[in-house]
């Protein structure tokens, strides 16, 4: 379903002109066939929502990477330029949660698997993903369940 949506809006991209768009969509098109190539040899394919949202999810931390270091390095017409391919990325993903929501999440999934020391880091963060890894930013997520371990 993100897939079709990505690809209309290739096409409206076009129809309108808008360069940029465009150019962020053919992007993450390209990223997705290269994923959809890996995963020819693979034994499980998982769902193509979840390839998609993973895909996406990878281009935005690296597009958040790229900021950082250009703005940082006083390049910010290329800051500029990494921000418009990054609000293109996220318009495709899914609703992500909140800090209070991604919290809840934590202490709900902590409580059930008996979480209570740094130890138990793994599990938690293992069940956080496969339940919410869509919505939830993990790299944020982990230092979250960190903090709520230790």
């Amino acid at each position: 379903m993100i897939r079709e949506q990505i690809k209309s809006a290739q096409i409206t991209a076009m129809k309108a002109g808008d360069k940029e768009r465009l150019a962020a969509v053919r992007l993450i098109l390209a990223k997705l066939k290269d994923r959809d190539i890996e995963l020819r040899t693979a034994s499980t394919v998982p769902d193509d929502d979840a390839t998609v949202v993973e895909v996406l999810q990878k281009m935005v931390k690296q597009r958040r990477e790229s900021i950082e270091m250009f703005t940082s390095g006083g390049r910010d017409e290329l800051a500029a330029k990494e921000q418009v391919e990054l609000d293109v990325i996220e318009s495709f993903l899914p609703t992500q949660f909140s800090e209070d929501e991604t919290r809840a999440a934590i202490d709900a999934i902590k409580a059930e698997v008996g979480a209570a020391s740094l130890k138990d880091m793994g599990k938690v963060m293992a069940v956080l993903k496969e339940r919410h890894g869509s919505v939830i930013d993990m790299s944020k997520a982990s230092g979250m369940v960190k903090a709520a371990l230790g």
